[in-house]
């Protein structure tokens, strides 16, 4: 899709489509709605950013709370490398001596009222997120120096950024923290939330293995260690491709699914991981 913003044409990158749920931890997902609510003609959405270690499902909020709203969703991935152009508008060489503009997915979701995550916002420089200052204010525009226009932003436009608590991230300016407000705080899911979402995304799960990986998890979350939903999913996704491949006609025996398993969490998370297997 093509618009026309004061006589420069830009081409609109398309939605992220994905096939995910939201499961248990619904007063977080309260939160974020709530922050993207307008209760007033002189109220203005809030810009919130979800904090958590990676792998408790961060952008997997985000995404299903988009969907709640039955809102296009874009999803801009900050890397360390992120340039405000890359947040902005792009000039791409079309044809002879011609520039194409083309409009990053933040941009777009600006303009079709959609929302966009920025993932992984604090892995970004200070210089890139200085570019999205107006936005993220009662001004709600950018200015793209490339293209060299200004863009306002749709009254349905909604913003969240997912950012990880650990060291390879950036300490963003107050400027900016100031900006992207409320902070929620997304921990790792309770023992029955974290079982329903291993079904969730692996309803082929057998009930042993399912149990088995949910167990490891909370035993590692007791202990503080920083594995996460989406480590399980790969464990138990593994274990049971090998035991597919090694199955007989009976299928594998109770020992066999547990060897493979061990093997999965060596595999996945190395061999300090084997301290968190389940007893019995």
């Amino acid at each position: 899709m093509i618009v026309e913003i004061e006589g420069v044409p830009l081409h609109l990158a398309h939605p992220d489509e994905l096939n995910i749920t939201w499961v248990g931890q619904e007063e977080v997902m309260r939160q974020l709605l709530a922050a993207w609510l307008v209760v007033d003609e002189h109220d203005l959405p809030m810009n919130p950013r979800l904090l958590g270690k990676p792998g408790v499902g961060k952008t997997t909020l985000a995404y299903a709370a988009a969907q709640r709203l039955r809102r296009e969703v874009y999803i801009m991935q900050a890397t360390v490398d992120t340039r405000p152009e890359d947040l902005l508008i792009t000039p791409v060489i079309e044809g002879e001596a011609r520039l194409r503009y083309v409009a990053s997915p933040l941009v777009t979701a600006m303009l079709r009222g959609g929302i966009v995550i920025v993932d992984e916002g604090n892995r970004m420089s200070e210089k890139s997120w200085a570019s999205l200052a107006p936005l993220l204010d009662g001004r709600r525009y950018v200015e793209s120096i490339v293209a060299g226009i200004k863009i306002k932003a749709h009254p349905l436009f909604r913003l969240v950024a997912t950012m990880n608590d650990d060291a390879s991230t950036f300490d963003l300016p107050e400027y900016i923290h100031s900006r992207l407000q409320p902070q929620i705080l997304i921990d790792f899911p309770e023992r029955h939330e974290e079982y329903a979402i291993l079904k969730e995304n692996l309803p082929f799960g057998d009930d042993y293995v399912l149990n088995y990986v949910t167990d490891f998890l909370q035993q590692a979350h007791a202990n503080d260690e920083r594995y996460s939903a989406r480590d399980g999913i790969n464990m138990a996704r593994y274990a049971m491709k090998l035991a597919q491949l090694d199955s007989g006609t009976d299928g594998p025996t109770a020992s066999a699914v547990r060897e493979m398993l061990h093997t999965a969490i060596v595999q996945t998370l190395g061999d300090e991981a084997l301290r968190y297997v389940p007893r019995s």
